[in-house]
């Protein structure tokens, strides 16, 4: 089959809910997939071909359910056009249902693809506004395109007002992975867009959130997977007043601890009453690691997305007793667990030919 152009598009993986950033705040990390996209003649044969490699490649669809390919068709069909027939390569390096963002990197490589083999008729902020409504939320999204750590928050009227017991959820989530059923051919809603004129505006506002140089993530991946529905069911409906405002002031100090470095403010700031205290009995051996880390020096540690990957906050000079804290404590649940020291992504989703 003979191909008339080919793109690939890196995406890095994210991590998001980050201590009270419940549901808005995502990072990029300098871990990656890799799709690429290659358009093949209109009389081939085949319409779809789709290979993957990696570690977790056997759990990942390779026909039109493939999360991947949903995306590129959605972006087409946003242009009312139908999508071409394609090739596509997955190169796997994000483990699945970790918490680590792999169905954003799915959403943004097909969508970004697609965007530019249709010629990028779809401004970045366009293509960021199909991202969102196709996730349903922008903390893993957002990020995986547009690198760093980012702030999303809605410009939209409220849709209902809050619950007497607090806060309403919002969207559900579905359940996330390269490997779910996604609901992505289902008919979607169109919302405000997005202004032409930055990243932000219309029903989404989206800030940069500065990284401090001396603030070192650490992640660690363990050998099991959790879904993210499952980690949506054990959340309650409502939360109280005193629980909003805790998370509130907690995130507005996780901001300013990101961007200063101030070890005092973060080790409060991750601190979190909205999704936290409810997932950590999904993960086994949680408060052992968690303690674990912070003997060894961690200013805090957080769940990652739904999880079960964990990340500590540290600095640079305790990072590798970091690591060999959390490894340690793990396996003394049985738990084996990939730990490292990861950099921050600051280029987001990129095109090479």
């Amino acid at each position: 089959m003979s191909v008339t152009s080919t793109i690939t598009v890196t995406v890095p993986a994210t991590t998001a809910n980050l201590g009270p950033g419940f549901d808005c705040i995502g990072a990029a990390l300098s871990l990656y997939n890799h799709f690429q996209f290659s358009r093949l003649e209109a009389s081939a044969t085949e319409k779809l071909k789709i290979t993957v490699t990696g570690k977790e490649a056997a759990k990942v669809k390779t026909d039109e359910s493939n999360l991947a390919y949903q995306a590129f068709v959605k972006l087409y069909d946003r242009l009312n056009q139908s999508p071409p027939p394609v090739a596509i390569h997955i190169d796997m390096q994000v483990p699945l249902a970790r918490g680590l963002g792999s169905s954003a990197t799915a959403i943004i490589g097909g969508l970004v693809g697609a965007n530019e083999l249709a010629g990028k008729p779809l401004s970045q902020v366009e293509v960021m506004q199909l991202a969102i409504e196709l996730e349903g939320h922008p903390d893993n999204v957002v990020p995986a395109l547009l690198g760093g750590c980012r702030l999303a928050a809605s410009n939209a009227p409220p849709q209902s007002p809050l619950t007497k017991g607090g806060l309403r959820e919002q969207l559900p989530l579905r359940e996330a992975g390269l490997r779910e059923q996604s609901p992505l051919d289902a008919e979607i809603q169109p919302s405000l867009p997005l202004t032409e004129a930055g990243q932000g505006g219309g029903s989404w506002e989206i800030c940069d959130i500065p990284w401090h140089p001396n603030i070192v993530a650490v992640v660690a991946i363990p050998d099991f997977e959790l879904s993210t529905a499952e980690a949506r069911r054990v959340l309650p409906a409502d939360y109280s007043k005193a629980d909003a405002i805790f998370n509130a002031a907690h995130l507005g100090l996780l901001v300013r601890a990101l961007e200063t470095g101030n070890e005092n403010w973060l080790r409060c700031a991750l601190q979190d009453k909205i999704h936290q205290p409810y997932r950590q009995s999904l993960i086994n051996g949680y408060e052992r690691v968690q303690e674990a880390a912070v003997n060894a020096g961690a200013c805090g540690m957080v769940i990652s997305g739904a999880g079960p990957t964990l990340l500590a906050l540290t600095d640079v000079t305790s990072a590798e007793a970091v690591e060999k804290a959390m490894v340690a404590a793990w396996g003394e649940f049985g738990v084996n667990a990939e730990v490292r020291a990861i950099g921050l992504d600051t280029q987001g989703a990129q095109v090479s030919l």
